[in-house]
C-alpha cells in the first residue's frame, strides 16, 4: 500500500504553495490474563492518510481512509478549499511557516522484534497464577500490548520520509482487600508506565518476569501499613512517579501552542509566558531537562516529526534556567522563537499539534543510598495512582501507590496512601539531589490526551530518582 500511495500522491497536480501527505498504518494486538482466565484477543488494523495544504497564507487539512487516486485527490481538494476559506479569518499567515522537504528513513534497531503469541500467553498465565497467593487478593491481571506502525511522509516539493516503529507495553496489576480497605499495586503504574519501543527485550527490561508475586506481596503489605505521615518534609521520588511529575508540571506547561492560547477552552493554558524563555529559573541549578526523540528505546523516539522536522536532542532547561519551549515548526513561526521537532499526531485522521515526545530529566551524581542517607525525615514515593493539576498546569496534587518512611537516613517501613502537593513554579526549585545513572529508568505513557478533537498520543519520559526538600506530604486520612 505504501508504494501505491506514493505513486498516487506524486501523480497529483497539487497547484498549491505547499502540500504534504502523511500515511499511517498501525497493526497491533493485546493479550490479557485476568484472574487466571485468558481474555478475548484484541487485534486491530488502522490505516489512512492526512493531506495538509498551505496556500496563499491559509492552512487546511483533510483525512481519508479512501486511498484510491480519487480518494486522495478529493482530500487534497478539500484541504485546499479549507485553506482558502480560512485565510481571511486567520490571525497568522501560514506561508511564514516554512515546512521542509526532508529525505530519509528511520527504524528503531531491535534485535528481538519477533512476537510469539503462545510464549507471551504462557508468561501471562505464569504471572497471573503467581499473583493469586492469598485469599485477600481479589483482582489480578497480567497483560501485554504490541503495535507496529509504518508511516510515510511526502511533500509536493520532493520530500519523502519512511519510518517504522515497534511498541511493547507490559503490565501486571494486583488488588488486595481486607477489613473494608483495598490497596492496588502494579508494574509501572496503572497507566502502563513501562512502555518502550523495541521487541520482546522490553519484557526483560521492565522486570515483568517474576512480578506477579512481587506486586501481590506489596499489595498485601500495604493493607497492613500505616498511612503516610502528614507535614512538610523531604520527598524522594522514584522514576515511576517522576514520569508523571515531568509530564504534568514541565511537559504540558512548556507546550508552545498552549502558551499561545490554543488549548485555553479545552485543556487550559500555562503559567509559562513567552518572556520567560532565556531568563526564568524554572528549577534549582541541578535541574536539566532535554527533549530527546533520538533515544532508541524510549516510547516516542522518531527521526522526523509529523510536519517533517528532523528530531534531535535539545535542552529545554539547563542548570535550572528555562531555555526553549515544546513548539513545532508552525508554533515557532507564530511565536518568532526556536522550538523543537514536536508536531505530532496520534494517527492519520488527526492534524499534528505541539506534543511532548521523549521529555527527560538528565541524570545527576547522587546514589540512591546517598540520597536516603541524607534524609532526616521524609518519604520515598513510587508509582503514580492519581493526579490533579489546575488549568495553568501550576498547582498540583499527586498520589502514589506506595511509600516508604525515611528517618535518620534509613528506611523504617512502608506507608500507604502517600501523596504530596505543590506549585510547579516553585516545586522544581526545591530539587536538592538528582540520582545518577544507576537510578535512571525509561518510562512513558501510551495515552496523553490533548487537542480538539482529542488525541491520545504516545509519550516517553526518562528520569533518575530525585530528592526534593520541604514538600507538603500527606496521607490517606487527609
Amino acid at each position: 500500500m505504501i508504494e501505491t500511495v506514493r505513486e498516487r500522491f506524486r501523480a497529483l497536480n497539487t497547484q498549491v504553495d505547499f502540500c504534504s501527505l502523511r500515511y499511517v498504518e498501525e497493526r497491533g494486538e493485546q493479550l490479557c490474563v485476568r484472574q487466571n482466565v485468558e481474555q478475548p484477543l484484541s487485534t486491530w488494523i488502522d490505516r489512512g492518510a492526512m493531506i495538509t495544504v498551505i496556500h496563499e497564507g491559509g492552512y487546511g487539512y483533510a483525512a481519508t481512509s479512501d486511498l484510491s487516486s480519487n480518494g486522495i485527490k478529493a482530500a487534497l481538494e478539500q484541504a485546499k478549499a479549507w485553506a482558502l476559506r480560512t485565510r481571511r479569518h486567520s490571525v497568522f499567515d501560514f506561508n511564514q511557516a516554512r515546512l521542509g522537504h526532508p529525505q530519509g528513513r528511520y527504524q528503531v534497531d531491535s534485535p528481538r522484534l519477533h512476537w510469539n503469541r503462545r510464549d507471551m500467553l504462557g508468561l501471562l498465565h505464569t504471572e497471573s497464577a503467581a499473583a493469586k497467593r492469598d485469599e485477600r487478593i481479589v483482582d489480578w491481571s497480567a497483560a501485554l500490548m504490541m503495535a507496529e506502525v509504518e508511516q510515510l511522509y511526502l511533500t509536493n516539493d520532493g520530500g519523502e520520509v519512511m519510518q517504522r516503529f515497534n511498541y511493547v507495553i507490559p503490565n501486571v496489576m494486583v488488588t488486595a482487600f481486607a477489613d473494608g480497605e483495598a490497596q492496588t499495586r502494579s508494574l509501572g503504574g496503572q497507566g502502563n508506565g513501562y512502555c518502550q519501543q523495541g521487541g520482546v527485550e522490553i519484557i526483560e527490561r521492565s522486570r515483568m518476569v517474576g512480578s506477579g508475586r512481587r506486586v501481590a506481596d506489596e499489595a498485601l503489605q500495604l493493607l497492613a501499613s500505616p498511612n503516610c505521615p502528614t507535614g512538610s518534609m523531604d520527598l524522594l521520588l522514584m522514576p515511576e512517579q517522576m514520569m508523571l511529575q515531568i509530564h504534568e508540571s514541565i511537559g504540558h506547561p512548556l507546550e508552545l501552542d498552549r502558551i499561545l492560547g490554543d488549548e485555553r477552552n479545552y485543556a487550559g493554558t500555562s503559567f509559562v509566558t513567552l518572556d520567560m524563555f532565556g531568563q526564568y529559573q524554572y528549577g534549582s541549578a541541578l535541574l536539566n531537562v532535554t527533549y530527546d526523540p533520538s533515544r532508541q528505546d524510549e516510547f516516542a523516539t522518531f527521526g522526523w516529526d509529523d510536519d517533517g522536522s528532523a528530531g534531535e536532542k535539545t535542552w529545554l532547561i539547563r542548570d535550572g534556567l528555562l531555555e526553549r519551549p515544546l513548539g513545532g515548526a508552525i508554533s515557532q513561526a507564530r511565536a518568532g522563537m526556536p522550538g523543537v521537532a514536536n508536531s505530532r499526531a496520534c494517527s492519520w485522521n488527526r492534524p499534528p499539534i505541539d506534543r511532548m515526545a521523549n521529555l527527560n530529566v538528565e541524570p545527576g551524581s547522587s546514589t540512591l543510598e546517598g540520597m536516603i542517607g541524607s534524609i532526616e525525615r521524609g518519604v520515598l514515593m513510587d508509582t503514580n495512582v492519581s493526579w490533579s493539576i489546575d488549568d495553568s498546569r501550576n498547582k498540583f496534587q499527586f498520589s502514589c501507590e506506595v511509600g516508604w518512611l525515611i528517618e535518620n537516613g534509613e528506611i523504617t517501613g512502608m506507608v500507604k496512601n502517600p501523596g504530596y502537593r505543590g506549585i510547579s513554579a516553585t516545586f522544581w526549585r526545591s530539587l536538592k539531589q538528582v540520582g545518577n545513572e544507576s537510578t535512571f529508568e525509561v518510562m512513558g505513557t501510551p495515552s496523553c490526551g490533548k487537542g480538539e478533537p482529542n488525541q491520545a498520543i504516545r509519550v516517553g519520559h526518562a528520569s533518575p530518582a530525585c530528592l526534593f526538600g520541604d514538600v507538603e506530604v500527606f496521607g490517606g486520612e487527609i
